[in-house]
């Protein structure tokens, strides 16, 4: 029996997917601790993991309470002040607690630095986990960012982009407090923390299929992409007997999220409404912060705190939704259109990749208003396309297991 610390910096859609592998690898017959925000305690700890949390002085909808975190270029930096920075510290303490030569293995996503720098000091075994492929940067075929080119032009012209984001944003925004942290452990300062720092040097996990976006020749050789590691609380939230009522009673609704973290989802919601009253359609909105629900629904339009996307969304016509790629995948893997807003962090980068493979298409934020999204709507479910193309992709994904797949490769390591 080995001894796996998850270690998951984010919101839901950055830890479940942590969980599902971590039931898996508790059935294998392994031990399971979980390193995360005590916002997640519950879920953890009703999954059977020891829970340990990385910012007990924080309370998570203090961090979402910034409308910055969901501006397109302002969105990193908040990120990384408000959450990374935070549980850097008490990530790597925790490890340091937990760690045992031989018996303590780490499983930690792409912005939990406490465990890249308890590998390094500690010299505990890590995998890093990244769930979209926006993580890695390219000469050849990059990702798309918010208001940046980084993947326009010639491979001099990319690298050059990169070099200037490195020397004069990225590590500006981060190497101060991260190199403060590492010198008082005696570690050397590093740079290039998102060129190739924060991947781990014996294995990183791809959480996404090559079908979704190839490895490149310049990613990290020790690079495995296992696919997308369908999680969404199921056999612990149950869905609501309501929903199940609303599901029960009509055609097939449109479900609508702008991500579990987002507070400030007002204009979206009205949208939805708005959208489901044009099309005639029956819409489900879904959040855990009731206040951005309009204060009045149409008849045909219900709000439900959360269901499992698992169970909910093959029983739904479309998802709209931010971009998140649990959110995206989920509704690959159920075969349904999906329309995103984008607005910041690795959702540009998605959108671009759900449209490409003809599964949806995309509204930016200052177009994203009720007459446009049904318009969207309408010709993305009238197309004789789209079925085809989500039946396609929901097939390619059915044929693998990948939180088992990616147990195969940790376990390995």
């Amino acid at each position: 029996m080995v001894h796996y610390v998850l270690c998951a910096v984010g919101s839901s859609g950055d830890v479940h997917p942590f969980v599902g592998l971590g039931q898996r690898l508790q059935r294998r017959g392994h031990r399971v601790s979980f390193i995360t925000a005590g916002y997640f305690r519950e879920l953890a700890q009703q999954s059977g993991f020891d829970f340990y949390d990385t910012m007990p002085e924080c309370d998570f909808h203090e961090l979402v309470n910034d409308p910055e975190l969901w501006h397109p270029t302002k969105g990193t930096k908040k990120v990384m002040q408000l959450a990374v920075r935070k549980s850097l510290e008490p990530t790597y303490r925790a490890i340091e607690q937990l760690y045992k030569p031989g018996a303590t293995r780490i499983v930690a996503s792409t912005l939990s630095f406490g465990a890249r720098v308890a590998q390094e000091k500690l010299g505990v075994p890590l995998v890093s986990v990244h769930l979209s492929p926006v993580i890695f940067r390219s000469e050849f075929q990059g990702p798309r960012l918010p208001r940046l080119a980084l993947h326009l032009g010639p491979r001099w012209f990319k690298r050059f982009q990169w070099w200037v984001a490195d020397r004069c944003v990225i590590d500006p925004m981060i190497c101060p407090w991260l190199n403060e942290f590492r010198g008082k452990l005696g570690l050397a300062p590093v740079r290039g923390v998102f060129r190739d720092w924060w991947h781990s040097p014996t294995r990183v996990l791809g959480f996404f299929p090559d079908w979704f976006a190839p490895k490149q020749p310049d990613w990290p050789a020790q690079t495995v992409l296992t696919g997308f590691p369908l999680y969404s609380e199921e056999g612990i939230t149950p869905m609501p007997e309501e929903l199940e009522r609303f599901l029960a009673s009509g055609p097939a609704p449109i479900a609508f999220t702008p991500g579990s973290a987002n507070i400030f989802g007002h204009k979206f919601f009205q949208a939805a409404a708005d959208a489901c009253t044009r099309l005639g359609k029956r819409g489900i909105l879904l959040t855990r912060f009731p206040e951005q629900i309009p204060t009045k629904l149409p008849d045909n339009v219900k709000h439900f705190d959360y269901a499992p996307f698992k169970e909910l969304l093959p029983r739904c016509e479309a998802l709209v939704h931010h971009g998140g790629i649990g959110s995206l995948s989920q509704a690959m893997a159920a075969g349904i259109a999906q329309v995103i807003m984008p607005m910041g962090f690795d959702q540009v980068d998605n959108a671009h990749h759900i449209k490409r493979l003809g599964v949806g298409d995309y509204l930016v934020p200052t177009r994203f208003d009720g007459n446009r999204l049904a318009s969207t709507l309408k010709n993305l479910l009238g197309n004789p396309r789209t079925s085809p193309a989500c039946k396609q992709v929901a097939d390619r994904i059915a044929q693998f297991d990948s939180l088992e797949l990616a147990c195969d490769v940790i376990e390995s390591k």
